[in-house]
């Protein structure tokens, strides 16, 4: 089926070409200079092997290509090619890269960097990703600078910190008979674990984070680094997966109740939500999530706003409150319990978190000044005693998992995440839901059975923990770290959204947060997006879809292949309903004889009702598209 690249990703722009790269049982993915899903057979060995350029805000500088030169034959083949990133000021660095694969298992990755002029980075260097899936817990070797050799286990719980340290090698089993030992030369070397990010990889890259950054590559100084990739000894290769067979899904155990869900409403979406109330309240969310960040001039006035929403939508409210820190809390926090009095905002809950906590505090770094958050808490709930208290972090898992809250002085906790921090290509955002089940064990095994809230958590960046600002992406690109991202206005964003309520269905969440009501992080269109300026974007039937689901018991669905999401719940009255997504873009057959009910299909095009009895038969699910079965 034709894809309509408008209708499912919110913008015309294409991702770079890939070109497959052969050589006997090896192979990888050439995209935009760098190696993508390198295999041995059908296993996935590493997930990439990246030369990456970053900005003083993390940022990836975009190299542009020249003289691009691809030989392949039986027994190997061979990338060549010219680059350059062009930084602040009219700074330029280029340079030379070369690629080269065997049959017998060996892979090099070597680039020459010259900067023309003085070249302000954060990062200049390789980057390998190596999956979790099937890795994570497992035995490695790790071979250190000074040659120390250590056997010891890619973590199963998510690091905070690096695992590894001053690296030059390091070795795991790819299947019974078979190891992969990779090999950095040309700098200093360490691990961190992505999945801090959502990031589906445990990542090696170049220059301690203990180091000062940014930092500048003097003119005309070359800087060249080479990574090996050796695979060897001898197994059965096992056999890709054509495709071609439908993926079957099957009904498992019941478990937890599925969660609340929620809609963050920013002060600047009031005027439209009122306007749009009936939309609102057919979306059906549970909870409003009302922001207010004095620090950025939000008062009185803003919470009127709130109240007056509050007054017209009857859900359960929580005020997502940052506190500036800069005083007494008492104070500070009775302030913003007067103004919550006199705006005649209702309240069931409120959440704080310090300012300063929303900006990440890497290894090697100085903690910033912040009071203990048990007086931050204890100020709180003297202040709205009457009320549910929430803490932890308003960014990402990774502050939460690196400044551990005292969990007891809270009524429940809360992170988000953003799939774009390190990478925002259409494969990297959906592997991504892969590590959200590690960030719940993670999460439970420090806070136990602790209530928990995720969210907001939507594909795009709200804020920014790692630099000064989000990125700006008017273009409709695919932007790491931009503050809105074409993807949500399509069907891509119906999927994603989907898939992520199922991996963190089992957790048993109180809330989940997947996107605000209007504006770039909401379920309505403005104008120049696929659908009409006003009207649901394709996420909207994806969140209320998971609204109706609230309360229900969660059922475990078996799914025969990872291309597929899939989402079931069981109603008080024992009515089964379940949400499929595709998360590829290519037709997904699906075998649903296991379930009974109508079925609604949203393609990006059109939304599908078949017949009653068409579950039993083979649905064909088209790119990222999202189906209801019940």
């Amino acid at each position: 089926m034709t894809i309509d690249h408008f209708a499912v990703y919110g913008t015309h722009a294409l991702e770079a070409e890939l070109v497959r790269l052969n050589a006997g049982p090896l192979s990888a993915d050439l995209v935009n200079g760098n190696l993508r899903s390198i295999r041995h057979g059908s296993i996935e060995v590493l997930r990439a092997i990246a030369y990456i350029v970053r900005d003083r805000d993390w940022g990836i500088y975009e190299p542009i290509l020249s003289d691009l030169l691809i030989e392949q034959s039986d027994e190997g083949f061979s990338v060549r090619y010219a680059a350059s990133c062009e930084g602040p000021g009219g700074s330029r660095l280029g340079f030379d890269a070369r690629i080269d694969g065997s049959a017998d298992g060996r892979l090099t990755f070597d680039v020459s960097a010259v900067p023309e002029s003085d070249f302000e980075t954060n990062r200049c260097g390789f980057c390998i990703l190596h999956p979790i899936a099937g890795l994570a817990g497992s035995p490695v070797t790790v071979e250190h600078t000074d040659g120390r050799v250590e056997d010891t286990e890619l973590p199963l719980l998510i690091d905070p910190w690096q695992p590894f340290k001053e690296m030059r090698a390091i070795t795991h089993q790819v299947a019974p008979g078979v190891s992969a030992e990779c090999r950095m030369e040309g700098d200093v070397f360490e691990m961190e674990d992505q999945r801090n990010w959502s990031d589906a990889s445990y990542k090696t890259y170049v220059r301690p984070l203990e180091l000062p950054w940014p930092y500048v590559l003097p003119a005309d100084q070359p800087v060249r680094q080479t990574i090996s990739l050796r695979i060897s000894g001898s197994a059965e290769a096992a056999a890709a997966a054509s495709g071609a067979e439908p993926v079957r899904i099957e009904l498992g155990e019941a478990g937890a109740k599925l969660p609340d869900i929620g809609v963050v409403i920013y002060p600047e979406d009031v005027e439209t939500a009122l306007a749009k109330l009936p939309l609102l309240s057919t979306l059906g969310a549970q909870q409003l999530l009302f922001h207010h960040d004095p620090t950025r001039g939000h008062g009185l006035d803003t919470l009127r706003a709130h109240a007056s929403l509050a007054a017209a939508y009857k859900a359960a409210t929580t005020l997502e409150c940052v506190i500036a820190c800069s005083g007494d809390l008492d104070s500070e926090l009775s302030g913003v319990a007067d103004m919550v009095r006199r705006a005649g905002l209702r309240l069931d809950a409120i959440a704080v978190s310090p300012s300063v906590d929303r900006q990440s505090t890497p290894p090697g770094s100085v903690w910033p000044v912040c009071p203990p958050l048990e007086d931050v808490y204890a100020a709180a709930r003297r202040t709205f005693p009457d009320i549910r208290l929430g803490g932890g972090m308003f960014s990402y898992f990774t502050e939460l998992n690196r400044k551990r809250v005292p969990a007891g002085a809270l009524d429940f906790i809360t992170h988000c995440t953003c799939p774009i921090v390190h990478a925002a290509d259409d494969l990297s955002v959906m592997q991504s839901l892969e590590a959200l089940p590690f960030i719940i064990r993670s999460t439970r095994a420090i806070y136990g059975a602790k209530p928990y809230r995720i969210g907001p958590s939507t594909i795009a960046m709200r804020q920014n923990p790692y630099g000064g600002a989000t990125k700006d992406n008017f273009g409709g690109q695919r932007v790491a770290m931009a503050n809105r991202d074409p993807r949500h206005t399509g069907l891509f964003a119906a999927a994603w959204t989907i898939a992520y309520a199922a991996r963190v269905a089992p957790a048993g969440l109180e809330m989940l947060t997947l996107s605000s009501f209007t504006g770039p992080f909401g379920v309505l269109a403005t104008a120049g997006e696929p659908v009409k300026e006003g009207m649901p974007r394709p996420v909207f039937h994806a969140v209320q879809g998971l609204a109706a689901l609230a309360g229900h018991a969660y059922i475990a669905v078996r799914v025969g292949d990872d291309r597929l999401a899939a989402l079931a719940g069981r109603s008080p009255a024992g009515a089964v309903t379940v949400w499929l997504a595709n998360l590829t873009p290519d037709d997904v057959a699906v075998d649903a004889s296991a379930f009974a009910g109508s079925v609604t299909i949203w393609d990006g095009a059109s939304e599908r009702r078949l017949d009653p009895g068409a579950a039993s038969a083979r649905l064909t699910m088209p790119a990222y598209a999202i189906a209801r079965i019940g």
